[in-house]
C-alpha cells in the first residue's frame, strides 16, 4: 500500500523544469501586457507614464492575480502546463486550494514586494542626504537578504523539486498537476533512430569537402572504360581536338595538359585555379603543365573539317 503512494506521489510530482517554465510563462505574459499598455499612450506626452510606473504596473499585476490565482489557483504559465497551487499547510491528503489569506499575501509579497522596491529606488535615486542616504542602505541590504535567501530557496528547489520560490514556501503553496498524470511509456526507437541519421548527415556535411568528386569520376571512368593505349603523337592530339574536353564545345585557345585530350584555355585554367589537384575527366591523368597546343595540329583540324 505504501508502495503504491509513493508510485503515485511521484507520478503527480510536477517536474522542475515545468515550474520553472511556468515562471518563464508569466514573466513573458507581464511584459507582453505592458508592451500592449504603453503603446496605447504612443500618441501621448512622452514620459507620461514614467513618473507613476511602478503604481500603473501594480494595478495590471492586481487585474492579473485577480483572475488568474485568487479565482483559479494557478497563475497563466501554470494554467497553460495544467498545474495549480495547492495548500501545504492543510493535513487532508486530498487536493486543498491555498486559502484566502495565502493568496492575499501572496499578492502582498509578489505585486506589493516590487512596488516597494521600484518605488523606493526612483525616491532614493535623486536624494544626496545623509538621512536618505542611511535608509537607501538600509533599503538595500534588506533586498540583499531577499536576494540571497531566494538564492538558497533555488539551491533546495533543485535538490528536492519543491517550492520553486521563496515566496512559495513562506506562504506554504506549492505546484501540483490539476489532474493526475498517467505514466506514459515513451520509445526511444524512434528518437535514437533520428540521433543515427542526424550524426550521419553532419559527418556527410563535415567530409564531402575534404572529397575530390573531380578526380574520384575520372578515376571511376577510368577504371571502367580501361585505356588502350596513351597517344602522345601530334597525329592523335589532332584526332582528339574538336572538342573541349570540359565544356564539349570547340576548344577556344586550346591547350592540352599532357594527354591527348584538349582543352579549351580558360576552361583548363579555372579548374586547375580552383583544385590544384585538377586530372583529366577523360583519362585521369594529373596537370603537369598547361601547354597550347601547337599551331600546326590545329591548323591541320580546321582543314580537315
Amino acid at each position: 500500500m505504501a508502495g503504491r503512494e509513493e508510485k503515485t506521489g511521484s507520478a503527480n510530482r510536477v517536474l522542475r523544469i515545468s515550474q520553472l517554465d511556468a515562471l518563464e510563462l508569466n514573466k513573458a505574459l507581464e511584459q507582453l501586457v505592458w508592451s500592449q499598455f504603453t503603446q496605447c499612450f504612443h500618441g501621448f506626452k512622452p514620459g507620461l507614464l514614467a513618473r507613476f510606473e511602478p503604481e500603473v504596473k501594480a494595478c495590471l499585476w492586481l487585474f492579473l492575480w485577480r483572475f488568474t490565482i485568487y479565482s483559479k489557483n494557478a497563475t497563466v504559465g501554470q494554467s497553460v502546463l495544467n498545474i495549480q497551487y495547492k495548500n501545504d499547510f492543510s493535513s487532508n491528503p486530498r487536493y486543498q486550494p491555498p486559502s484566502k489569506n495565502q493568496k492575499l499575501w501572496y499578492a502582498v509579497c509578489t505585486i506589493g514586494g516590487r512596488w516597494l522596491e521600484e518605488r523606493c529606488y526612483d525616491l532614493f535615486r535623486n536624494r544626496h542626504l545623509a538621512s536618505f542616504g542611511k535608509v537607501k542602505q538600509g533599503m538595500n541590504f534588506v533586498v540583499g537578504l531577499l536576494k540571497l535567501g531566494e538564492l538558497i530557496n533555488f539551491l533546495i528547489f533543485l535538490q528536492k523539486g519543491k517550492f520553486a520560490t521563496l515566496t512559495e514556501r513562506l506562504l506554504g503553496i506549492h505546484s501540483v498537476f490539476c489532474k493526475p498524470q498517467n505514466m506514459r511509456e515513451v520509445g526511444f526507437e524512434y528518437m535514437n533512430r533520428e540521433l543515427l541519421w542526424h550524426g550521419f548527415a553532419e559527418f556527410l556535411i563535415f567530409l564531402l569537402p575534404l572529397i575530390n568528386i573531380q578526380k574520384l569520376k575520372a578515376k571511376l571512368s577510368s577504371w571502367c572504360i580501361p585505356l588502350t593505349g596513351t597517344a602522345s603523337s601530334d597525329s592523335a592530339l589532332a584526332c582528339s581536338g574538336r572538342e573541349c574536353a570540359l565544356c564539349g564545345e570547340w576548344p577556344t585557345m586550346p591547350h592540352t595538359i599532357g594527354c591527348e585530350h584538349v582543352f579549351c584555355y580558360y576552361c583548363v585554367k579555372s579548374s586547375f585555379l580552383f583544385d590544384m589537384y585538377f586530372t583529366c575527366p577523360k583519362c585521369g591523368i594529373e596537370v603537369h603543365s598547361v601547354q597550347p597546343l601547337k599551331s600546326g595540329i590545329e591548323m591541320s583540324e580546321v582543314n580537315a573539317l
